[in-house]
């Protein structure tokens, strides 16, 4: 990668990200820390407004932008893969919107690149088997946007005995586990994190607002699940993806 490339995508990882580490965008852009304490450096001087120092991390300051960036042939195949795989097995919002978000990017690119893009020979058919239901998606979407607007969640569910149970929940995150979905939850009846799969759920219905909403709380958030499911370094890899 020459160096101008190099910095143009520095620039763009911390712009989109709250804080970036030198070790993470040494591993992204294959190249040592000291090259990007280097690289930061001569962008400051040269009026890049790069905040933060080495060891903590960086970011980028207020009222700074970059023209838009024209994707390689690659970077749009690799766009239309993961649209094509990922809509099986999305809700139906995000399904739609990642197609528009697709067609409006190809409507940018060069003929050439977007042709072949298109023409990219992999796809995922929408099995029956291998993709959700409607009443899977529908209960995706509620309880995605049910932990986007921070909202309990009251549901009926089915464990792996078929015994049922009713639970008032603060939805945390949704799982994707490459054939199924789990829901990350804060139950109100354990009174600790719970994990529930997708395709046992019977009922899902949002509790309204204003009364339904739920802030965070120590010990009670998706951190605080993350930790007590998953080991050191994996906790620190989703943290640095986040």
């Amino acid at each position: 990668m020459r160096r101008a490339d190099r910095l143009f995508q520095l620039v763009q990882i911390i712009r989109g990200r709250r804080l970036t580490t030198a070790a993470f965008l040494a591993q992204r852009l294959e190249v040592s820390e000291r090259t990007i304490y280097r690289d930061v450096a001569d962008l400051q001087a040269q009026g890049v407004p790069l905040e933060g120092e080495a060891g903590v991390g960086y970011r980028l300051g207020a009222g700074f932008d970059l023209p838009p960036l024209l994707f390689t042939a690659e970077e749009a195949m690799a766009l239309v893969a993961s649209v094509r795989l990922a809509q099986p097995w999305l809700d139906p919002a995000l399904a739609r919107a990642a197609e528009l978000a697709l067609g409006r990017v190809m409507s940018v690119l060069p003929s050439s690149t977007r042709a072949a893009a298109q023409a990219l020979p992999l796809f995922a058919p929408p099995v029956a088997s291998a993709s959700l239901n409607p009443t899977q998606q529908q209960g995706l979407q509620q309880w995605r946007e049910a932990t986007q607007a921070r909202q309990r969640v009251s549901l009926q569910y089915r464990d792996a005995e078929a015994q049922a149970s009713q639970r008032s929940v603060r939805p945390l995150g949704c799982f994707y586990w490459g054939g199924r979905w789990t829901l990350a939850a804060w139950c109100e009846l354990r009174q600790d994190f719970r994990s529930f799969r997708l395709d046992r759920l019977v009922a899902v219905e949002v509790q309204a607002l204003p009364q339904g909403r739920f802030a965070d709380e120590t010990g009670r958030t998706l951190a605080d699940y993350l930790r007590s499911r998953a080991p050191a370094e994996v906790v620190a890899q989703w943290q640095q993806q986040a």
